[in-house]
């Protein structure tokens, strides 16, 4: 008796797919109207995106201010303003757009990875929309949207190497197809984001005026502009490790024990601010980068070893939250040039988290025809989710050690 029924269920989800087609917003879904909504951590963001990669109407509440009130992101407190603002900013992306619920193709989501309680709020909200207005729903990998971004906004074809680094992600990746990627290298630990968060707060940067309002990160690329980063030396992480991964606790670490050596030569308590905390900052992030460019440096030595890119105009895509910092684009400019490659990296408003680059990928899952489901089916959120086929140990197989780089940022 249970195969009956399991197959009567397929057929009446394939039936209702197809209506989805073929009712009255049928010319929606040839035009491949999108509504993209992200809620994998702390920003409350969608879009409503045509199959151009216009964006006709967009919205976004981010949580940045109450998070740095608490001294970092509190799921229960994220999932609570996630839960009052979703409805609003879904609305406000339509009206701004003009287009009604009818008229779209498809609803696309964040589904994983990210906080479990930031995911539940926008895969319920979103199912109960699909579900009311009887279109197809795309679950969508916040990394794979990451990584696809810059195809909206200027011609690139596959493939292409891209770095994504975020405050809740490090990982190197060649992506083949739209939801084809080979995982290079991870994060073993923490991600460079919220190192560079955590350091902020050691740092005590809150209590300097112009950094109040800054994230972490923003704050320490601030103040590593009036800083020399070679009065404190830190050691690179992984340096004698032949691979792609990440490391940056160790760094951390290093930092800490910088910190409180010079609280105590300064006399000073824990949460006042150093005398020498612009050169810190600055030492800090450029050791974040020159990680990030000597494992993506071995990353593109192995991808031309095993002819993974194309050899007309291969591409470096630099995408995620720390994709922002100014420092970091220029070490892996350097790479790049030295390479041999292009370095593409988004605006920065487009490497945070924003519903477009969800909306985005709606578009282009619509265009291959994979990962569509019928409004009925159900969709679990998965917090942790690899990013494609994981080849690092292929990686650390071959043992690349890449000549030397110097990593030299003018001012």
């Amino acid at each position: 008796m249970a195969f009956p029924t399991m197959f009567q269920t397929k057929v009446r989800i394939l039936q209702r797919l197809l209506r989805c087609k073929h009712t009255a917003g049928s010319k929606a879904f040839r035009s491949r109207l999108v509504l993209g909504i992200e809620t994998s951590c702390d920003e409350t963001g969608a879009a409503v995106m045509d199959e151009t990669g216009a964006i006709l109407g967009e919205s976004l509440h981010s949580q940045k201010e109450v998070h740095l009130r608490t001294g970092g992101i509190i799921p229960t407190v994220a999932q609570a303003l996630h839960r009052g603002n979703i409805e609003r900013v879904v609305q406000e992306a339509l009206d701004r757009s003009g287009v009604a619920p009818a008229q779209l193709g498809a609803v696309a989501a964040t589904v994983k990875p990210g906080l479990a309680l930031s995911l539940a709020v926008g895969l319920s909200f979103s199912r109960r929309f699909v579900r009311r207005h009887n279109k197809p729903f795309i679950p969508v990998h916040h990394m794979e949207a990451h990584a696809l971004t810059v195809r909206m906004l200027q011609p690139l074809h596959f493939p292409f190497l891209v770095l994504l680094v975020s405050g809740g992600h490090a990982l190197l990746a060649v992506a083949r197809g739209v939801e084809d990627f080979l995982l290079l290298g991870r994060s073993l630990d923490e991600a460079p984001g919220d190192t560079l968060d955590k350091v902020a707060r050691r740092l005590s940067l809150r209590k300097l005026p112009r950094c109040a309002a800054l994230s972490g990160g923003q704050a320490i690329e601030l103040l590593a502009q009036d800083g020399d980063r070679k009065r404190f030396r830190f050691r690179t992480p992984m340096g004698q490790t032949p691979d792609c991964c990440f490391s940056f606790t160790g760094l951390r670490n290093q930092v800490t024990l910088l910190i409180q050596k010079q609280e105590v030569e300064e006399g000073v308590e824990e949460g006042t601010v150093l005398s020498c905390v612009n050169d810190i900052a600055a030492a800090t992030q450029h050791t974040v980068a020159s990680h990030l460019a000597k494992r993506t440096h071995r990353a593109v030595l192995f991808c031309r070893t095993n002819r993974l890119l194309s050899s007309q105009n291969p591409t470096l895509v630099l995408s995620g939250g720390v994709a922002s910092n100014q420092y970091i684009r220029k070490a892996l400019a350097v790479v790049a040039e030295a390479t041999g490659l292009r370095l593409l990296c988004p605006p920065a408003r487009f490497c945070t988290d924003n519903g477009a680059m969800v909306a985005w990928n709606g578009v282009e899952r619509l265009r291959e025809g994979t990962g569509i489901l019928a409004p009925e089916v159900e969709v679990s959120y998965e917090p942790r989710a690899p990013l494609g086929v994981d080849i690092t140990a292929e990686v650390r197989a071959a043992a690349i050690r890449p000549p030397p780089i110097r990593i030299k940022i003018p001012a």
